[in-house]
């Protein structure tokens, strides 16, 4: 064999294979951009010289104005979780050494003016409650903790707030163990179920020790079902923030009691409260107030039917608390499928102030159109509507998606409707009396995602944040928070 024939051969076929892309056209398929030849109406895909060279993506420009912000991050003086028990009650962050006009703000509605004096004046309160409501962006607390964490620093309050009775994804803010018969049901899950009875409370699932009856409670033949007992243990974690582990008021939030329930508390095995819930079949909390954190706080229940466990909140006396509400899979358009009486009665209790929407990431592949994003807009809009009307006085914040990316071509690119549908959210929100972060430009916009992963800010599937990212997206949106509500 000739090895210049050889050399010629591979030259040659290269040339040609190269040539061929400048041939090759970019078509939309199904929704998507796709590299080569349409025949008839199949597609044979081929690379464009575009696509060949990776000639788009990532800009410099961008990726020099991410770096400038995630680079000096950690150089702002935070409250360390080691050191909070030291801290005043008061933490000033110190942005001297961050380039502040390069942090993506907060939009505020321009119809309201007084919005971010309301906005400052909740958080100052002395018992401010802020519910954050998303997607699986939020799991394990991500993203609240770290804002929770930042804003009790700042306003006072501890405490994490809600915590699920029955766990559906690992979480730190607190240690929940309960006993092996809880169940959960959740209203946004499309695996099970929906109660016809719709009421989910404010936390959008339950938890029961019994399985759930669907037929009318009058047709229960009570002598034929057993007592039932079941416990709920809950103490601090030590790998949440220390502000976190000092929560001495436990509510147990319930309600469709429809038989006698009875309860008795422990703390280190010391009984501290017993009684009965009220089985009226409304909204209920039961309060638990300690003088000191517990160790090993002890709930237990006997009943033949189990109430719906709306879940725990584990607060503070006073200062400000933070829920976190994730909801796996969701869009952000469950609530107005949930029991508005149910609802009213349990924002009535719990006085939420603030609420915060995060959704839209999980929207983005099956969006295809202006048209579609137009509808899916207005379906978020009624939403928040709903809940505003439960909550007449309270301030709405929405976070917008983040860049996420789809396959094309061989490469990583964002979805292409994603910009779009993030100016929409924002307009829709500024238009209806709801301030709008836009996570998607804070991170830098269009294809910004491969960067993230590049750094190790964000997972494989380019989609959600690793830890290292959370800390980072959350402190962005922070200090947007801070630096406006300082002004």
């Amino acid at each position: 064999m000739n090895p210049k024939r050889i050399s010629l051969f591979i030259v040659v076929s290269l040339t040609v294979l190269f040539g061929i892309t400048f041939l090759s056209r970019t078509n939309i398929v199904q929704g998507k951009k796709s590299d080569g030849f349409l025949v008839f109406n199949s597609l044979i895909k081929y690379p464009t010289t575009q696509t060949f060279f990776m000639s788009e993506g990532i800009s410099d420009a961008q990726i020099v104005h991410i770096d400038s912000i995630v680079g000096n991050i950690e150089q702002v003086v935070l409250e360390d979780s080691e050191n909070s028990d030291q801290t005043p009650a008061v933490v000033v962050p110190d942005y001297s050494r961050i380039d502040t006009a390069r942090v993506q703000k907060i939009s505020w509605p321009t119809d309201n003016p007084d919005f971010r004096d309301e906005l400052k004046e909740k958080l100052q309160s002395s018992g401010c409650r802020i519910i954050h409501y998303g997607d699986s962006q939020l799991e394990g607390d991500r993203i609240t903790a770290y804002v929770r964490n930042r804003l009790q620093g700042l306003y006072g309050g501890e405490g994490p707030g809600f915590v699920p009775i029955k766990q559906a994804y690992d979480q730190v803010k607190a240690e929940v163990s309960h006993s092996e018969n809880w169940l959960r049901y959740a209203a946004f899950d499309p695996t099970q179920e929906r109660f016809e009875h719709k009421k989910y409370g404010v936390y959008t699932s339950v938890s029961r020790f019994t399985p759930h009856y669907y037929i009318s409670p009058d047709s229960l033949n009570l002598d034929t079902i057993p007592v039932t007992v079941a416990d709920i243990t809950i103490g601090v974690s030590k790998k949440s923030y220390s502000r976190l582990r000092k929560f001495t008021r436990v509510g147990l939030h319930y309600g469709n009691a429809i038989t006698p329930v009875s309860i008795k508390v422990y703390n280190d095995d010391v009984l501290v409260k017993e009684g009965n819930l009220i089985a009226d079949g409304n909204y209920h909390n039961y309060k638990i107030d300690l003088e000191t954190p517990p160790t090993a706080l002890r709930i237990e229940l006997e009943a033949q039917v189990s109430p719906d466990f709306y879940g725990l909140t584990l607060d503070g006396k006073k200062g400000l608390s933070m829920d976190n509400v994730a909801m796996r899979g969701a869009s952000g358009t469950v609530f107005t499928k949930l029991d508005s009486k149910n609802f009213q009665q349990m924002t009535g209790e719990l006085k939420p102030d603030i609420f915060i929407f995060q959704y839209g990431g999980n929207s983005v592949p099956y969006l295809k159109d202006s048209t579609s994003i137009d509808n899916y807009s207005k379906y978020i809009y009624s939403n928040l509507r709903w809940v505003r009307k439960k909550a007449q006085n309270a301030s709405f914040i929405f976070i917008g998606p983040s860049d996420m990316s789809t396959l094309e071509n061989g490469r990583y690119i964002t979805y292409r409707h994603l910009p779009y549908l993030n100016e929409k959210l924002k307009e829709v929100c500024l238009q209806n009396n709801v301030a709008y972060w836009s996570m998607f430009d804070a991170m830098g916009g269009a294809n910004s995602m491969q960067h993230w992963v590049d750094q190790k800010l964000a997972g494989s599937d380019y989609t959600h944040f690793s830890p290292s990212g959370t800390k980072v997206i959350s402190e962005l949106f922070f200090t947007a928070l801070y630096l406006d509500l300082m002004k």
